[in-house]
């Protein structure tokens, strides 16, 4: 794989990790175009470009820390207080409630293990048979505009007689929206559903306020993605090193993930603040009918 191929993949990775229409999907598509035109690219169920997919993905945490770092700091400064202060200690039997920012942090940890778990269990069956599969694809990308097209319709002041959309704070988390949050990302391997569209939908349905949701939501993809990525590294490693994709391939797709994936999360945090998911559920609609179509899978 050239650089120019590298940074286009960046391109799409950056733009599309946070835009919450898949971003798996795309860089799926984007591979299979530039080998219908002839590119010399490995095929996107490789471990090879696996492993770049990943890699991509880690540049796009770059962004997570560039644009939303006050908030991990805030959160690293709450967690040292409450170890020096002897709270952590003292309330670890009690799942930490009286410490919140190692709660959050534990919470985080707790979403990213159910996720690891749930992954590893399916890595073979989505890798043999989602990948391959048109229609499973576009079938995802309809229910992703699906979710994104309800999560503009979920406020507090809205609700029917089961579900109650009554916005909590960080200190209303419990363990339970953890572990569903966790299943929520781990849904996401699968091309065709977004990972930040799915987990900020159910963050929102089980009772999360927006800014919440979205806080948590990008918060737990950077372990869940630095994990994922140890995980195939070593893979890629034991099967004998990289051959097709260079590690400047890897470091240049990396870099222009991370830059263009800073400007793309600061336009889709203030569009989840507005309410104006639904714009993306409609391009996911007709992406869906453009995947049956041509059959590119």
């Amino acid at each position: 794989m050239d650089l120019l191929v590298a940074a286009l993949l960046g391109v799409v990775q950056g733009v599309f990790m946070f835009v919450p229409v898949s971003s798996t999907s795309h860089l799926v598509l984007t591979q299979s175009w530039l080998t219908e035109f002839g590119v010399d690219v490995p095929p996107p169920e490789s471990p090879e470009m696996v492993l770049f997919d990943l890699v991509v993905h880690v540049g796009t945490m770059v962004s997570v820390v560039v644009v939303m770092g006050a908030g991990l700091r805030q959160l690293g400064k709450g967690v040292h207080r409450e170890v020096v202060t002897g709270r952590v200690a003292a309330n670890w039997r009690s799942g930490f409630q009286g410490a919140l920012a190692t709660r959050l942090v534990f919470l985080g940890l707790v979403t990213t293990a159910v996720t690891g778990v749930l992954g590893l269990l399916l890595k073979d069956t989505l890798t043999e048979r989602v990948f391959a599969s048109t229609t499973v694809v576009a079938v995802a990308l309809v229910l992703t505009g699906a979710m994104l097209w309800w999560t503009d319709a979920m406020t507090p002041d809205r609700g029917g007689r089961w579900l109650r959309f009554g916005w909590a704070g960080p200190r209303d988390i419990t363990l339970m929206m953890a572990i569903a949050i966790g299943v929520a990302q781990a849904a996401a391997l699968a091309p065709g559903i977004s990972r930040s569209g799915t987990t900020i939908f159910v963050a929102l349905l089980i009772g999360m306020g927006r800014t919440m949701a979205a806080r948590y939501s990008f918060y737990v993809a950077i372990p869940t993605i630095l994990a994922a990525t140890g995980v195939e590294l070593l893979g890629a490693l034991g099967d004998g090193g990289l051959t097709e994709v260079s590690w400047a391939a890897m470091a240049t797709g990396f870099v222009v993930a991370a830059v263009v994936g800073s400007g793309a999360l600061w336009v889709v945090l203030r569009l989840l603040e507005a309410a104006k998911f639904r714009v993306f559920a409609v391009y996911v609609w007709l992406l869906a009918v453009f995947v049956l179509v041509t059959g590119v899978s």
